[in-house]
């Protein structure tokens, strides 16, 4: 609770329980993280007398026994590494590791000295650099959203780094319209000065992650925000340049139709039926072009938190298979999990 004034209003109560269900992870993972080196060649938009090679601290979570099947999860555009708790708990109980890592400019990891320097080929680059730093793979790669875009480019352009792909609710197309409506709620600089207006934000920016728990998503925006002294309430933990540069990006639709002829990994994709994303001509057409399994999540849209234990169970059979393909089939819910107590 350091640095928070003791007499913001509903904070106290609200930080107890959130750490309370914070503590429900205790001893599963570990804090760690390495060094992104950032190359010149991403600096093409920084004026020339300001380039140089440069350091930034990558924040992950590890999950699981070393020497274990690795799977590497990266989330979106906003998302920060611990939104992957619950898979990763549920995965390593069945003696799987877990990475989860935060973006530059996201969660603990640290901010790029340019905002032009927030682009996919940054974020391919410093995937690669995380599954070189931890050994070289190959390794099953999970995206969610930009994170899918990530591994998408990453498996295509060095096939030899990823066994398996994973892609939550994102395919080699988004249209344009619906990244412009997602930048525009990115854009702005939230100060949430009470609980009940973070968890107001926090339903509506989650409405279409699916049927969760309150405790889920009060644990998801806890670790998604942070308390700010000069703004007197919680903000995301997202430098502002990363979203901006996020906005001018989604200008475009996302066009990775190469990348996806090129894949040669097994390959499973989770659908949220309602989503605006990944829409069923894009599903054809990625099933014509390579054979992938298909699960379909109802009453959801983009993205799925993973947090359903019918899902985590679903994707770890999935790891544990010859994940040939193709299949396609649908994953009902899974009743909620428990109520945290204690821990």
């Amino acid at each position: 609770m350091s640095g928070m004034p003791p007499a913001a209003p509903g904070w106290q109560a609200w930080l107890q329980t959130a750490e309370r269900l914070d503590r429900r992870f205790a001893g599963l993972c570990a804090a760690a993280g390495f060094r992104y080196q950032q190359p010149l060649a991403l600096q093409h938009e920084v004026p020339l007398r300001l380039r140089r090679p440069y350091e930034v601290p990558v924040a992950y979570t590890d999950w699981g026994p070393r020497g274990a099947p690795l799977l590497v999860c990266c989330g979106g555009v906003a998302n920060t590494a611990m939104r992957f708790a619950f898979l990763a708990a549920d995965l390593a109980r069945e003696g799987h590791r877990v990475i989860c890592m935060d973006w530059l400019g996201r969660g603990r990891s640290g901010w790029l000295a340019d905002g032009s320097e927030y682009q996919l080929a940054t974020y391919v680059e410093q995937l690669r650099q995380l599954i070189e730093h931890l050994g070289g793979g190959p390794v099953a790669l999970l995206g969610s959203s930009m994170g899918g875009s990530a591994a998408l480019a990453l498996a295509a352009r060095q096939p030899s780094s990823v066994s398996r792909l994973l892609l939550n609710d994102v395919g080699p197309h988004i249209p344009q319209a619906r990244r412009a409506r997602r930048a525009q709620a990115l854009a702005r600089h939230y100060v949430f000065r009470s609980p009940q207006d973070l968890m107001r934000r926090a339903g509506a920016a989650q409405k279409h992650d699916g049927p969760v728990g309150d405790e889920v998503r009060q644990f998801i925006a806890y670790h998604q925000t942070r308390w700010s002294d000069e703004d007197a309430g919680r903000v995301y933990r997202v430098d502002p340049r990363a979203l901006l540069a996020y906005q001018r990006d989604a200008a475009c639709s996302v066009d990775q139709w190469d990348a996806w002829a090129a894949l040669q990994c097994p390959v499973l994709l989770v659908h949220g039926l309602e989503s605006d994303a990944l829409s069923p001509a894009t599903i054809t057409r990625m099933q014509r072009g390579h054979a992938l399994t298909l699960a379909h999540v109802p009453d959801t849209g983009h993205t799925p938190v993973l947090s359903d234990r019918h899902q985590t169970a679903m994707i770890g059979d999935w790891l544990r298979g010859d994940g040939a393909g193709p299949a396609e089939f649908s994953v009902p819910h899974a009743p909620m999990r428990r109520p945290w107590q204690g821990g």
